[in-house]
């Protein structure tokens, strides 16, 4: 057992029964449970504060504020970005609408995406202009010589996934990134939403024009996106909604916006949750990274072994543990019902998955066909608890069976 797993202690969550069975979370591509430390910042943030921020003189409201904009500090510094080029939002998803509606692009843009994208990835560039997926080989890598084909036709916009919430895969963004730049002038817009959780990225480094994440799939509270982007682009972008707290001056007239990044977050935000995402920001940067990186692996290679050595189970994705994150989609046999087995998992056996087209439609149709289990690892998981969970699985498929005609 990994001395990361000491950890563990840290989540409270992770302490729950069910029905008197110990819960064993597998669901961290959806989202991570939290550590101590962000409950605690969140609960002294209304124990001992709760005023608004950006609106008052007063001594709460200005210790709120200064809160709120320490937090957006570390985050953009996790990034290795100025705090001004950081906008804080709702979720990835709300981040990515802002830039391809902001761009303001004519209805004919030609925009070049990936296969393996997220629906949110997907489907607002879809609004915004022609948008072309690159291809996936048959394990979801992605087709670089399509790729590359695309490029021919110099795009507008190029969405780029850094790694698939179905297949695990990392893909080599860094070599994308310079062969954009070498073929046109698009904008690069990065979804770094299940990469970031699993490795720190410098956007200066990237070379990366915009990139959109989740803080509650790193330890972070549920309601905070960020986005990333270059300050003469983000100074460029119409803003995806407006009215208080993001305008300067209003008259019968008209308005002046603020400045970036305050022009993009109109009304009241998440002030707790924001708050939050520093003491998740400062648990992260605080873990021993070779370590992290080593316990990563072993999960890794424990997921993937798992289910190469299972009949009636197909691995969505590489057969290898390379450039990949602790995540394995499973198919199983024909007309085994993955709901009910994602039910009867957490019900009877306390594990925790995902069942589904997990919000990337168009690749689980193309690689599996039909609905998928998903099983995903975090820095708090152990190796025991992905033999525990294939030990699961392996009783259900046995009592389950082959279903003939969607009954049994």
């Amino acid at each position: 057992m990994s001395d990361l797993n000491t950890y563990r202690d840290d989540f409270p969550a992770l302490r729950r029964k069910i029905d008197g069975q110990a819960i064993s979370y597998l669901d961290n591509a959806a989202t991570t449970v939290k550590p101590r430390a962000v409950i605690q910042a969140i609960s002294e943030y209304y124990e001992s504060n709760g005023a608004n921020i950006h609106r008052g003189k007063h001594r709460l409201s200005e210790e709120a504020s200064d809160a709120y904009e320490a937090s957006r500090v570390l985050i953009a510094g996790h990034i290795s970005a100025p705090a001004n080029e950081v906008v804080l939002v709702r979720n990835t998803s709300e981040a990515l609408n802002l830039v391809a509606s902001g761009l303001d692009l004519d209805l004919d843009a030609y925009i070049v995406g990936c296969m393996d994208a997220h629906h949110s990835q997907l489907l607002p560039w879809r609004r915004a202009g022609r948008l072309e997926l690159t291809r996936v080989d048959a394990h979801g890598r992605l087709d670089r010589e399509h790729f590359h084909k695309l490029l021919l036709d110099r795009p507008k916009v190029v969405a780029l996934t850094h790694c698939s919430n179905v297949t695990g895969v990392v893909h080599p963004v860094e070599e994308l990134i310079a062969e954009i730049r070498a073929a046109c002038d698009a904008t690069i817009v990065l979804d770094a939403a299940q990469s970031l959780p699993h490795q720190r990225i410098s956007v200066r480094e990237l070379d990366v024009d915009f990139m959109a994440f989740s803080m509650h799939k790193m330890l972070g509270p549920t309601g905070v996106g960020c986005l990333f982007g270059r300050s003469e682009l983000l100074a460029a972008l119409r803003p995806l909604t407006v009215g208080g707290g993001m305008v300067d001056w209003v008259d019968l007239d008209g308005s002046v916006d603020r400045r970036i990044p305050f022009k993009f977050e109109t009304g009241t935000p998440a002030i707790a949750s924001v708050i939050g995402c520093a003491a998740a920001i400062r648990y992260l940067e605080a873990l021993d990274a070779p370590q992290r990186h080593q316990h990563e692996r072993e999960l890794c290679a424990a997921l993937v072994d798992g289910a190469l050595a299972r009949p009636g189970v197909r691995l969505i994705g590489p057969p290898d543990q390379t450039d990949r994150i602790a995540l394995a989609t499973l198919r199983l046999e024909d007309g085994v019902p993955v709901g009910e087995v994602a039910r009867l998992l957490s019900d009877s056996y306390g594990f925790m998955v995902r069942s589904g087209h997990m919000c990337s439609q168009p690749l689980v149709t193309e690689l599996a066909g039909a609905e998928i289990l998903r099983v995903s690892a975090y820095l708090y998981n152990e190796v025991s608890e992905i033999e525990g969970f294939y030990r699961a699985l392996d009783e259900l498929l046995s009592w389950m069976g082959p279903v003939a005609g969607g009954a049994r």
